[in-house]
């Protein structure tokens, strides 16, 4: 997949690095949500769905409010993340720096953190690197396993899917241990990470994605 068909500004490598990077964010985000903020999730919408469902039931302890604002939050930052896409996406330069700029402000101000996930989520989606979705990861354990060698598959992308579940487990327990030290510490390492990539995303050369595209097509 080329950058043209991500709609990257930057070149094939630098995007999964910094896709790789947002990962080990959601990680360290999340750690916080689900340890610090009343076991719920900012951006694995898999897990509040679940929890909502079992708040149905009266022995599981779990109360719908705090998923139900999660998931409102997420859906807001979404939304936020489409409208910005569809209308800058030719012009990525200033659509994805100001996408992850505004992710790490949000983090930094810690009220809102679903909505900054949700704009995580909605930029990358759009953005349409293949296997590097930095928040979902069910289905990239699931192409690792029927993908490979032993299941007879064609071992596609192993090294991104394999990539992008360390990350997540890499930010999880950094953010698991750092808690012991402290919160705000957490969260700012987070916004510190998602404001890496707006910068690598405004300020790193076009002339390195050129370079990948014309070496794709002179192969």
């Amino acid at each position: 997949m080329t950058v043209a068909e991500t709609k990257s500004s930057v070149s094939r490598r630098w995007t999964v690095g910094l896709l790789l990077l947002l990962t080990f964010v959601t990680g360290l985000v999340d750690a916080v949500s689900f340890l610090e903020l009343g076991q719920v999730f900012v951006a694995n919408m898999t897990g509040n769905i679940t929890f909502l469902g079992l708040s149905l039931h009266p022995d599981a302890h779990v109360e719908p409010t705090t998923p139900l604002v999660a998931l409102g939050g997420f859906v807001v930052g979404a939304l936020i993340a489409g409208r910005v896409a569809n209308r800058f996406d030719r012009a990525p330069r200033r659509w994805l720096p100001t996408a992850f700029g505004i992710e790490a402000f949000v983090i930094a101000l810690v009220a809102v953190l679903a909505v900054a996930l949700g704009i995580q989520n909605g930029t990358v989606h759009h953005l349409g690197v293949h296997d590097l979705t930095t928040t979902v990861l069910t289905l990239s354990l699931a192409g690792v396993v029927t993908d490979s060698q032993i299941a007879r598959g064609p071992m596609a992308r192993p090294h991104r899917r394999l990539g992008s579940i360390a990350a997540m487990l890499a930010g999880a327990g950094v953010g698991a241990l750092l808690l012991f030290v402290s919160l705000s510490l957490v969260l700012a390492l987070a916004a510190s990470g998602t404001a890496v990539v707006a910068t690598c995303f405004a300020l790193v050369g076009r002339g390195a994605a050129d370079t990948d595209n014309d070496q794709k097509r002179n192969r």
